[in-house]
């Protein structure tokens, strides 16, 4: 049995779909975590949370975390469209993409899937969650929710951890800051290597771990062209 960890899909289906399946060769023994913002700003939210289901029904063991733009979503619904803070035209694509006009109408499929999604996931040897946790805290586990989901800045610490190695992503990075956190055997690893940013020299890759042979694997975005920001 493998275990790998991806994080910070967001909407690139192609890619996400060409590495479960012909990078990583994922089988049905191996678990998959997935560390959240699998929605937003990419070609297709709907598609990469189908494809999830998919897995799931196939019997793949996977387990997925919450991102902030997952949250986000639930924001919308439970406090009102204003709470959604992305550029309109990223918005309107990803409402398309879900053919609804407004996030309430999305199915209750995906609504139920991100509610049941959890911040934080323990293993004996990781932590795992999407952005980071606060490190100014005696026990960081007791971080709030939202600098769970949001978090940039942190100082993490092995002691603090319980020996255990961090894993998140959120914060978009060079590939070779990810590799430079595995050689130098860094407390925490980000994998987000910025996949949707395809447009941006640094990043557009998306980044999968086995976190039994500290082994990384990355695919350049493989997405069509979309419009998108250059990060």
């Amino acid at each position: 049995m493998a275990r790998y960890a991806i994080s910070d899909i967001h909407g690139c289906l192609v890619t996400f779909r060409t590495m479960v399946k012909d990078v990583i060769k994922l089988k049905p023994h191996d678990h998959l975590y997935l560390l959240g913002d699998y929605i937003n700003k990419g070609p297709d939210s709907k598609g990469v949370m189908d494809y999830i289901f998919s897995l799931q029904r196939q019997g793949y063991r996977l387990t997925c975390l919450r991102g902030n733009h997952d949250q986000l979503l639930l924001d919308a619904i439970d406090k009102g469209e204003h709470t959604v803070w992305l550029p309109e035209a990223e918005k309107q694509k990803t409402l398309r993409n879900f053919e609804v006009t407004c996030f309430k109408d999305i199915a209750s499929e995906y609504i139920s899937f991100i509610r049941s999604l959890p911040l934080l996931v323990l293993l004996d040897d990781y932590l795992l969650v999407h952005a980071g946790l606060d490190f100014t805290l005696s026990n960081p586990l007791l971080s709030s929710n939202h600098l769970l989901l949001n978090t940039k800045h942190m100082q993490p610490s092995l002691a603090k951890l319980g020996g255990r190695r961090l894993l998140h992503g959120h914060l978009p990075v060079p590939l070779s800051t990810i590799e430079n956190a595995i050689s130098r055997k860094r407390p925490a690893i980000n994998l987000d290597a910025g996949c949707v940013y395809y447009r941006n020299a640094q990043f557009g890759h998306l980044c999968a771990f086995d976190l039994d042979k500290i082994e990384l694997f990355f695919l350049k975005n493989q997405e069509q062209p979309y419009e998108i920001k250059v990060k």
